[in-house]
């Protein structure tokens, strides 16, 4: 389901052609760089928005009254820590459990949660996504490398105008005693979106030199 999975892409859309011919003439005509767009994007998409909601996930996961207010009340208590704005007015958020594995989609369009997780990847806005996901959720996941045993319920939440939905993910084993800020670290866009799960704490303090 990767965007890289070329046999499961379409065409682009008109807006996206429009925006590809700009692009292409801002470049041509030396006005901005090529790379420094990518990095714009990059920033945008992987850095800045998820990190919003990183926050909020390591907050919850250290704080168990946040935790309760985030599931009655998401609007507000992503608010408390400064995230709100359009795309993100009406938000709830749904807990990934042993038992329960939660996932978003917008089978309309692409309705996404932006302030707390940045730009939507390209992927979701595809119809093979918004379509499949609905249809039979287990196999994209193990598309995206989530193999769910046959006793986990896979629940698929779709967002739209009024609503959009986030997804709290099972905090790692191994964390204990973990700071919010190491905690946010392992918390992936693809985790909030539940098409993935938090790094492996392993993994993050052999990069970091420990945690």
């Amino acid at each position: 389901m990767h965007t890289d999975h070329h046999s499961h892409t379409e065409p682009p859309s008109e807006s996206e052609l429009r925006v590809k011919a700009i692009e292409s003439l801002l470049v041509d005509k030396q006005l901005v760089d090529a790379s420094a767009l990518d990095e714009l994007i990059d920033i945008y998409e992987h850095r800045i928005g998820p990190r919003n909601g990183a926050a909020v996930v390591a907050r919850a996961w250290t704080d168990p009254a946040y935790k309760a207010r985030l599931l009655s009340d998401a609007t507000a208590a992503i608010a408390e820590l400064g995230f709100s704005g359009v795309q993100g007015e009406d938000m709830v958020v749904v807990e990934n459990t042993p038992a329960v594995h939660n996932v978003i989609v917008c089978t309309l369009c692409s309705c996404y949660p932006w302030p707390t997780l940045g730009l939507p990847p390209t992927w979701y806005k595809a119809a093979p996504y918004r379509s499949r996901i609905v249809i039979e959720p287990r196999a994209v996941l193990a598309e995206f490398g989530l193999h769910m045993d046959v006793s986990r319920e896979v629940r698929v939440w779709d967002s739209n105008a009024e609503l959009r939905y986030m997804v709290l993910p099972q905090r790692p084993a191994g964390t204990e005693g973990w700071s919010e800020a190491d905690l946010a670290s392992l918390v992936t866009r693809d985790s909030m979106i539940g098409t993935g799960v938090p790094t492996d704490p392993a993994q993050a303090s052999n990069l970091n030199g420990g945690a």
